[in-house]
């Protein structure tokens, strides 16, 4: 069993990652997008999987997985009181990553924290200073 505070302590233990109202309910968000929601009155999460781990859990653990109406997408609803904490986390991780960029992904990778997005217009990385000769 995850309980609710768990799953937003999970979710906002990922870099990046920030909690927004999404139709009335907690979304957890990287840089905008969305890859989980909490359903917290019915105790379930929905978190943006790959269609192949969908239909994996799907047919394995039917009591704890379902498809969304957004299942085409990779939605797949989660049971909070049936899940396993470490599968949950796993998932989790999965989703964060199918939609964080690339660079703050491979920042986690590496064990360093995401740096601050630069401001817009800045150049994406600092430039060298030629020597004068």
């Amino acid at each position: 069993m995850v309980s609710s505070d768990e799953l937003r302590k999970l979710a906002l233990s990922l870099p990046e990652a920030e909690v927004q109202d999404h139709f009335g309910k907690p979304s957890f968000r990287v840089r905008g997008k969305i890859f989980a929601t909490h359903w917290v009155a019915q105790e379930q999460a929905v978190l943006k999987l790959s269609l192949e781990e969908q239909d994996s859990l799907v047919r394995a653990q039917p009591d704890v997985f379902s498809v969304t109406p957004w299942g085409h997408q990779g939605w797949t609803r989660v049971e909070l009181r049936r899940v396993d904490p470490a599968l949950l986390e796993e998932l989790l991780v999965g989703a964060w990553r199918r939609v964080a960029p690339k660079r703050v992904a491979a920042q986690r990778d590496a064990g360093r924290s995401a740096e601050p997005a630069a401001p817009p217009g800045a150049p994406s990385r600092p430039r060298r200073r030629r020597r004068a000769t």
